[in-house]
């Protein structure tokens, strides 16, 4: 059992490792950019807010658990508790936000195509209110959260189903139950049908374009895809992660809420999913930056 528990342990420190290096170094790329002005992107905003979402996700749902698994059960107190919950639920619904922000905004700039440099400069503002906006609607509606949030020392209460270690949510009487999910859900369906959405419109635009270029393929040419098209595909990429890791973490929530009393091992599986995005996206970006890939290409060349 113990053996069981250090696995467990060694794999989310792991994770937390290798997200917290892919983020941090994003944050730093994207934060200079920004400080600098050099090729700075309009999508550079919004993924600076994604990272920075990212980097609190791991960070208040990571760092508890680990600590829980490898140090001791009891090390927070009611307070503790209710804060990383907090954090974490804000964090997660920005990452939510700013992956739909990101994808409705491509497919805007893809398909319309109206993006002088007067309307890039009045689209960043927009974009910089719109990221503004996300957190302080996750940071007003996330307050429900601390209510239902209990430490340690309720573990054993009655009304605790799901028990973390270091903290549990309590059973809510029905209105409060039901308003906490209907406002939930609401937001989060809304932001999930804008996201498929825009990428459904991307995919339609792309096939478009490819069949109208079809013909230089037949010539024996091969053109090189426009940069509107890389970074779409890496949109795309991006959101088909989200959704899957979505998906199985919500689906596996509402399996232990709904239908089980999860063991140990099903709570550690819904803590692993639910750091999965916020661990692999930041190399999605990485590997699909050309200010990276072009840095790294040319030092490749100069040592050759």
């Amino acid at each position: 059992m113990a053996s069981v528990k250090w696995q467990i342990g060694i794999t989310l420190v792991t994770q937390l490792g290798v997200g917290i290096l892919g983020n941090f170094s994003l944050l730093c790329l994207y934060n200079f950019t920004l400080l600098t002005g050099h090729k700075v992107r309009p999508t550079d905003v919004i993924l600076n807010q994604l990272v920075l979402a990212n980097s609190l996700v791991l960070f208040s749902r990571g760092i508890p658990h680990i600590t829980a698994t490898f140090v001791a059960t009891y090390f927070l107190n009611e307070a503790g508790c209710k804060f990383f919950f907090y954090f974490h639920r804000v964090a997660r619904g920005v990452c939510l936000s700013t992956t739909s922000l990101l994808s409705g905004f491509q497919a805007v700039r893809l398909c319309l195509n109206v993006f002088s440099l007067m309307e890039l400069r009045r689209s960043s503002k927009c974009i910089y209110l719109c990221c503004c906006l996300c957190w302080i609607l996750h940071l007003l509606v996330s307050i429900f959260i601390p209510i239902k949030m209990a430490g340690p020392t309720h573990s054993k209460n009655l009304s605790v189903k799901i028990n973390y270690g270091y903290c549990s949510p309590l059973n809510p009487d029905r209105f409060l139950k039901f308003i906490v999910t209907a406002l939930f859900s609401t937001i989060d369906l809304a932001c999930l049908a804008f996201m498929v959405w825009a990428s459904g419109s991307m995919v339609i635009f792309l096939h478009r374009h490819r069949q109208q270029v079809q013909y230089i393929h037949s010539n024996g040419h091969s053109p090189r895809p426009s940069p509107e098209a890389r970074a779409t595909c890496t949109i795309l990429i991006l959101v088909s992660c989200f959704l899957s890791f979505y998906s199985l973490s919500s689906l596996l929530s509402v399996w232990m809420i709904l239908f089980v009393i999860p063991g140990q091992w099903l709570v550690d599986a819904s803590i692993f999913l639910s750091l999965c995005f916020s661990t692999f996206s930041p190399f999605v970006l990485i590997f699909s930056d050309t200010r990276v890939t072009g840095k790294l290409q040319n030092r490749f060349c100069f040592i050759g």
